[in-house]
């Protein structure tokens, strides 16, 4: 969420600190191949070891994908010589695909929130069955 809410923010930033237009930020997931985080003692064995182990964020790059031209020649970063004289480099960064990455991601983790009541609320239920 904070790297869509970083590209969200710098959808018009034409300079950033370094002087060059801002680029789109990707996370890039792995699966984690360690040890399970959360082991339920009542899940039978073969659904103890194997996949579903869940992801991990590896690394987070730039988009090197094209920057968007937009003439505007009385801007002050515009290019001032060349074919491309006018123009202005806009950030990589399409505002729909961010916002439907976030709703991506605000889906996933209420399905995840879900998922914990649950489990809490059956094993709450559990315990009641042996009062």
């Amino acid at each position: 969420m904070d790297v869509i809410s970083n590209n969200i923010a710098n959808v018009n930033t034409t300079r950033t600190e370094n002087g060059e237009v801002f680029r789109r930020s990707q996370v890039i997931l792995r699966p984690r191949n360690d040890e399970r985080v959360y082991k339920s003692p009542f899940l039978p064995e073969r659904l103890k070891t194997g996949p579903g182990n869940g992801v991990k964020v590896s690394e987070i790059k730039e988009d090197t994908s094209q920057l968007r031209l937009v003439y505007d020649p009385d801007h002050p970063d515009s290019i001032k010589s060349g074919p491309k004289k006018g123009y202005v480099e806009y950030p990589n960064v399409n505002i729909v695909t961010e916002m439907v990455d976030m709703i991506s991601a605000t889906r996933a983790y209420e399905a995840n929130i879900s998922s914990i009541q649950n489990s809490k609320s059956m094993f709450n239920k559990a315990l009641e069955i042996g009062k």
